[in-house]
């Protein structure tokens, strides 16, 4: 066969993997454009290698694309101020919810989806490969401990910690309706000044955290978030219903147009378990945002 059949050989086969590559590398990453960026360097890797020396294309892939993933968690930790999405809302997406409700399994996926990411973000980097690529995508042990450098059974354990971890995180619950209709409810009570309002909508343990040009702020209680909502009433009054990755959420502007702040709910058993306010300038203008309403 002649280098260039050979070249393109290699190519056909790594474009069948590359979904799959992408997927398992945002999965680690939480950032498209992070795995986008492993993918591309496990690409560069094979096309430097002789494909005769390589028995299982797929296995080699998963196993390069593992390795840099691993090493970008590890630089994450090792170098806190690097900025990264890895907070409630990876990859910002926000679309208008004016309209009607959209179809509930779908919203709930999509927030559930977003919530794995969140969980995913809590793990060390070596219990996140070991559960992503295992409980995900059904990776052999025996390989997750060679990416590792680990036997099997420590991989093993990696995974099981890393899934009572998951096991014991919050998800969104409930239709995109009651979530809507939760919040709704929240910012209905904002407006008044109801603190009891507030009270009832809000989970007692409820988690607020705010990312501000400065740093994050993070309030905890029901008592200290309706505390502080009921100081942002204008902003419940004046905003715009939106969807942030499946989660519902708000967004309001000030007079001239710029873009205030962006808010996002998380809804279990029927209360707000955690908000998350976005009010740091330079993330707003890079996010796309529906106009004002």
């Amino acid at each position: 066969m002649s280098d260039t059949s050979t070249a393109a050989t290699v190519a056909e086969a790594f474009e069948v993997q590359r979904d799959r590559l992408r997927a398992i590398a945002h999965r680690m990453l939480g950032s498209h454009a992070d795995a986008e960026d492993v993918v591309q360097e496990a690409w560069l890797r094979l096309s430097r290698q002789d494909a005769a020396g390589i028995h299982n294309i797929a296995a080699w892939l998963t196993t390069v694309v593992g390795r840099i993933s691993l090493d970008v968690l590890r630089s994450r930790q090792a170098r806190p101020e690097a900025p990264y999405d890895d907070g409630l809302l990876p990859e910002l997406v926000v679309t208008a919810d004016d309209g009607p409700v959209p179809e509930d399994d779908a919203v709930l996926a999509d927030s559930v989806g977003i919530a794995l990411l969140v969980v995913l973000g809590s793990l060390g980097p070596n219990e996140r490969l070991a559960f992503v690529l295992h409980d995900l995508f059904a990776v052999p042990f025996d390989e997750i401990g060679r990416i590792l450098g680990k036997s099997t059974a420590a991989a093993k354990m990696l995974a099981s910690r890393a899934r009572r971890k998951v096991r014991g995180a919050e998800r969104p619950t409930g239709t995109g309706r009651e979530q809507r209709e939760v919040v709704q409810a929240f910012l209905a009570a904002t407006r008044h000044g109801d603190f009891e309002g507030l009270l009832r909508v809000l989970d007692p343990d409820v988690k607020l955290t705010v990312d501000t040009p400065s740093g994050t702020v993070v309030a905890l209680g029901a008592t200290k978030v309706a505390t502080g909502a009921r100081l942002s009433a204008s902003a419940a009054a004046q905003g715009r219903a939106v969807r942030v990755n499946g989660l519902p959420g708000l967004v309001s502007w000030r007079e001239d147009g710029t873009p205030l702040s962006l808010l996002a709910f998380t809804v279990r058993d029927g209360r707000i378990t955690a908000i998350r306010i976005v009010t740091d300038p330079e993330r707003l203008a890079r996010t796309n945002l529906p106009d004002p309403a």
